[in-house]
């Protein structure tokens, strides 16, 4: 069994012909420079691109494995360099009963099976070749439709007040999926202004993995989230193993931002912009009185959440800030960071800090290992911004 690093919720900006893919996202995230950022800058061992469903990228995937820099493997995904798992997703939009709609990532095992996917897509959507869209059908209709093509669906970001299940859609799992289907899921994803212990607090993920992924618009947003997952080797199948927890296999950490640094972490009031301290419907805001107030994720989860004990299997969650948000680390530093130990991930995992002073200095050294602790003071993120990390360490 091996340790890898993956983070499975990445999006494509434009193709390699500047077609575009994902609104909004970098004109310069395209699947190439993923895959090259990925491996060559954040050491990641696996990533999840979340717009193959689209007949532009589709394209261009072949054309790396016409080119040999990609290759289809046994067990499913495509080997990069040798070196990198990419496994094809696609993020779409289903709408819920009662107005609400949520997002979820369709994971395919093999282009032959995405092409497939994305034909069956296709005829659902007003758009197949942009990602994220509004399909005809319910959540109940697609998870039976994916899991019959050799697929798994995942829920994306699931506490989130913009397209998240339980943020927008439903208040209760079982409003959206029958019992069977939750007993079939292979995971959720958290999303940034959620932890483990918010996951928990939902009895129906009490025996569901879950994911922390970057949901990235640009490359350096690649890996502020991420997972490790204790494997045999790189595939689809051991990928899906570990997230079903068999045979030895697992997802074995979860790392990702101090919740507070989400921008949907506490409600706030979208008339005047002030934090709402409550919980519970009707709300108001105690400035403006306005009653336009959009959830934060922390205020979702006490409302429909319940005090649950961890379950056994749950794997540590571990705060860590990405150091591109560390006060001091611009791009320059973190060249000189990557050209010294290797990647992000070595920074982050297996410099020590006295190695980190040789290259930044001790102040910055010390600032870089508060972020790999998560022990930077932070101000609180909601209401579409996100939260700011502080200079100095918190207590």
């Amino acid at each position: 069994m091996k340790i890898y690093y993956g983070d499975f919720h990445i999006h494509i900006g434009r193709n390699n012909l500047d077609q575009i893919v994902k609104i909004p996202s970098a004109a310069n995230l395209t699947l190439a420079n993923i895959a090259k950022e990925a491996l060559m800058s954040k050491g990641l061992d696996i990533i999840g691109v979340v717009d193959c469903a689209s007949p532009l990228v589709l394209k261009d995937l072949h054309s790396l494995v016409d080119q040999c820099h990609m290759k289809e493997i046994p067990g499913g995904g495509l080997l990069y360099q040798e070196r990198l798992l990419v496994l094809l997703a696609a993020e779409f939009e289903l709408g819920g009963d009662r107005g609400g709609s949520a997002h979820f990532l369709a994971f395919m095992p093999t282009l032959k099976q995405m092409e497939e996917f994305s034909k069956r897509l296709g005829a659902a959507v007003t758009n197949i070749n942009l990602s994220s869209q509004r399909a005809a059908g319910t959540p109940q209709q697609w998870f039976d439709i994916v899991a019959q093509m050799g697929g798994l669906l995942i829920p994306a970001h699931v506490f989130t007040p913009y397209k998240g299940l339980l943020g927008n859609m439903a208040e209760s799992v079982t409003t959206v999926l029958t019992r069977k289907q939750i007993q079939s899921l292979a995971a959720i994803e958290l999303g940034l202004s959620a932890d483990t212990a918010m996951g928990d607090s939902i009895p129906e993920f009490t025996s569901v993995s879950f994911l922390s992924n970057s949901d990235a618009h640009s490359l350096p947003k690649i890996a502020r989230e991420y997972n490790v997952l204790m494997m045999k080797e790189l595939s689809f199948t051991e990928w899906k193993k570990a997230l079903f927890r068999q045979d030895g296999r697992g997802v074995i950490a979860n790392y990702g931002l101090d919740p507070r640094l989400g921008k949907f972490h506490r409600s706030r009031c979208l008339g005047c912009g002030a934090q709402v301290d409550k919980y519970r419907p009707p709300m108001n805001c105690s400035r403006c009185g306005s009653d336009r107030i959009l959830w934060g994720v922390l205020d979702r989860v006490r409302y429909i959440g319940t005090d649950l004990p961890t379950p056994a299997h749950r794997p540590p969650y571990y705060y860590q800030i990405p150091l591109e948000f560390v006060p001091g680390v611009g791009p320059k530093t973190l060249r000189r960071l990557i050209q010294r130990f290797g990647s992000e991930m070595a920074v982050l995992h297996r410099a020590s800090e006295e190695e980190l002073a040789e290259v930044v200095g001790a102040k910055l050294a010390r600032s870089i290992q508060g972020a790999r602790t998560g022990k930077l003071a932070i101000a609180h993120g909601g209401g579409g911004e996100y939260g700011k990390v502080l200079p100095d360490i918190a207590d």
